[in-house]
């Protein structure tokens, strides 16, 4: 057993790790990381990055069939594939020397290949490695969550995890879960060929504004994709491709593959975090504002890991609270308020902040709720894309959250995310001047709209407009 001494060492290569990993070696801190599995984590290889490159291939492919009221004739595509998944795996190369471990080895830090256990508050085994460190990062992200169906150990089916090595295209795709993983994947292999059933036990997109999702539901449905809502799973059968996906309320549904997408468990496992006196739960390591665990204050959290919310830009977010603390001893704390998710269906859904149904939990009659919708955008008419709205709620003359759903929701939600963290008036949104024609113009109206009730439909100012008219030269 080699025993390593460092200032810092990192549990799991993801998002969060790596950037935390980079940042303190470039900046002197000696750094051990350690990843059991692929360098890149969940995001590069089983995650956004794949599933992003999936909806663009079946972007193209859906473009072929939508081009009459442009005046461009539909044609059927041809669509391989097998050529499909070839693209998703070049976009997986091109970005993994990033994340590469040469990459990071090259920048200082000692990369250990394989897992990691604590066996004790200060120690750390893996791959014939015993690594003593002032400070321990747990980034380990999750898995997906395999619920326990009657029939699921002996059924075939994929999980995120698997579904991107399928080169051959199923017949029928049934998808257990309505939840953004479950819709974008039901979305792209309608569009690429596949017949779909997506089976949600609750409200499908149940974390989102009603009025949001509803656009994107109908969306799918308008394309072909079956959404149940409402109704568990109660059995699952079959071998091969003939597939049986018995449902609570006695409905079978005749499936060639079966893709779950049900939630995520975090990654903890392996750790034998108990051996640290590191608190946690099954939704991840108990940590403070600060991401330090509570019962072990050499041990911090981030990503999935910490138990919060699990997006990839969470983590990356997480690295930098972190830096702050572990290489400068400065005080840092997470906030959530200010994060972003988004959705890239077709029209995408984004939402920063609160819903309107917890922003009036929260906020009660201080609530204003602004809409509008994009059928009044100029240049959503003429890219024939003006089906969606945007909802900001406002509290006290400041937006505390915004639903969109419609063309580019995932590039415009970015500006209210700014917006919310930096706690901009609604004033100063409003007086931003917006090129036209752009989609961004809905912020801008959205924003005005908070100030017509007091500009136009005031009698006291329509007054003072007459008395100022008399008196003009």
């Amino acid at each position: 057993m080699t025993a390593i001494r460092t200032d810092i060492c990192i549990i799991g290569a993801g998002s969060g790790g790596l950037s935390i990993a980079a940042g303190a070696a470039q900046m002197g801190a000696k750094v051990v990381l350690i990843e059991g599995g692929a360098m890149g984590g969940d995001c590069l290889n089983a995650g956004c990055v794949p599933s992003k490159a999936l909806l663009a291939a079946a972007k193209q492919a859906h473009a072929m069939t939508t081009g009459a009221a442009f005046g461009v004739a539909p044609v059927a595509p041809e669509i391989d594939f097998s050529a499909v998944k070839d693209h998703v795996a070049r976009v997986i190369a091109t970005i993994a020397p990033v994340d590469s471990q040469e990459r990071f080895e090259g920048l200082g830090v000692q990369v250990i290949r394989d897992w990691a256990q604590f066996t004790s508050p200060r120690t750390v085994q893996a791959g014939g490695h015993q690594i003593t460190a002032r400070r321990f990062v747990i980034a380990t992200g999750s898995h997906p969550f395999v619920p326990p169906i009657p029939g699921v150990e002996q059924t075939p089916y994929y999980t995120n995890e698997t579904i991107f090595a399928l080169r051959q295209r199923p017949e029928h795709l049934v998808v257990i879960g309505g939840g953004p993983i479950g819709i974008e994947m039901a979305l792209a292999h309608r569009r690429l060929g596949c017949a779909v059933t997506v089976v949600e036990g609750a409200r499908a997109l149940g974390r989102d504004d009603p009025d949001c999702a509803a656009v994107v539901l109908a969306a799918l449905r308008a394309e072909g994709v079956t959404i149940l809502e409402g109704t568990g799973v109660a059995r699952l059968d079959g071998q091969g491709t003939d597939l049986r996906v018995t449902l609570a309320d006695g409905r079978v549904i005749a499936g060639s593959h079966v893709l779950m997408a049900v939630g995520r468990r975090v990654a903890l496992d392996r750790l034998n975090l108990d051996a640290a006196g590191v608190d946690h739960t099954p939704r991840g390591v108990t940590v403070g504002a600060d991401l330090r665990s509570v019962s072990n204050r050499r041990v911090y959290a981030a990503g999935d890991a910490a138990g919060g919310l699990q997006f990839t830009h969470v983590a990356g977010y997480h690295a930098g609270v972190l830096i702050r603390q572990l290489l400068f001893g400065l005080p840092a704390r997470q906030r959530s308020d200010h994060i972003p998710w988004v959705t890239y269906t077709d029209p995408e859904l984004a939402q920063v902040g609160l819903t309107e149904a917890a922003a009036r939990a929260a906020h009660g009659a201080s609530l204003t709720v602004l809409r509008q919708a994009f059928h009044h955008n100029d240049r959503a008419q003429a890219q024939g894309q003006a089906e969606g709205l945007i909802k900001v709620m406002v509290v006290r003359g400041r937006p505390v959250g915004v639903s969109l759903v419609g063309p580019q929701a995932g590039e415009l939600i970015g500006f209210w995310a700014l917006a919310i963290a930096t706690r901009l008036k609604m004033a100063q949104v409003a007086s931003m001047v917006a090129p036209y024609p752009t989609l961004g113009e809905i912020s801008k109206r959205a924003a005005g709209a908070y100030f017509t009730p007091a500009l136009f439909d005031s009698p006291r100012v329509k007054r003072i407009v007459r008395l100022v008219q008399r008196w003009l030269p």
